[in-house]
């Protein structure tokens, strides 16, 4: 019963969307329409509001870190549980019930997933997504880098191995919703970072 409230409750906690809450705040049109149409950080930055694409960022990571540093606090012996939570925030974000299962790309809620269950690997997730964007200006293929390389940091840290299949599950569906991304960046055509819409 603890497993199934926890990965309910991580999972409606993913669905809400800071990309379509901070817009309404800062009173900018829905991430949707405009730009890629992805509900998350990189789009709203497209509108020129960079408060709100900060806020939306901090937002969908922080969603990521709670689930799984709440799951870590009342189950700490539990590892499939942390697995099961942190997977479930995940796919919050990316099929969320409040925006009919038409979500992010998950990179911000993955990266406060991969803070939360060692602070090590959030941070080698960080460093590859900022050196690539530093250097390409290209978001999604930063993004790309480091799901690509966060089961390895994992599994090289020597976490545990239901964390590790999990991670690679998680990295794998990040890598399948940029496949629009993946299909530009080999076309020449994929935005940078701060272009506007």
């Amino acid at each position: 019963m603890l497993t199934l409230i926890f990965v309910v409750a991580a999972y409606l906690l993913g669905s809400i969307s800071f990309a379509v809450v901070t817009s309404r705040v800062f009173g900018i049109a829905d991430p949707r329409t405009y730009g890629s149409g992805n509900p998350g950080a990189t789009n709203v930055l497209r509108s020129g509001k960079k408060a709100a694409a900060a806020l939306t960022l901090l937002g969908d990571a922080a969603k990521g870190w709670v689930a799984v540093v709440a799951a870590m606090h009342y189950a700490p012996n539990d590892l499939t549980l942390v697995a099961l939570v942190f997977m479930a925030v995940f796919l919050g974000h990316v099929f969320p019930i409040f925006l009919r299962f038409k979500g992010g790309k998950g990179v911000a809620t993955a990266l406060g997933v991969l803070l939360a269950l060692n602070g090590w690997l959030g941070l080698a997730a960080l460093a590859t997504w900022l050196v690539m964007a530093l250097v390409f200006r290209l978001s999604s293929l930063a993004a790309l880098m480091a799901a690509a390389t966060a089961p390895v940091y994992a599994y090289e840290m020597n976490l545990p191995q239901e964390w590790v299949f999990a991670c690679v599950a998680m990295s794998a569906l990040l890598i399948w919703r940029h496949k629009s991304n993946i299909q530009n960046l080999l076309a020449g055509r994929e935005s940078r970072i701060g272009k506007k819409a």
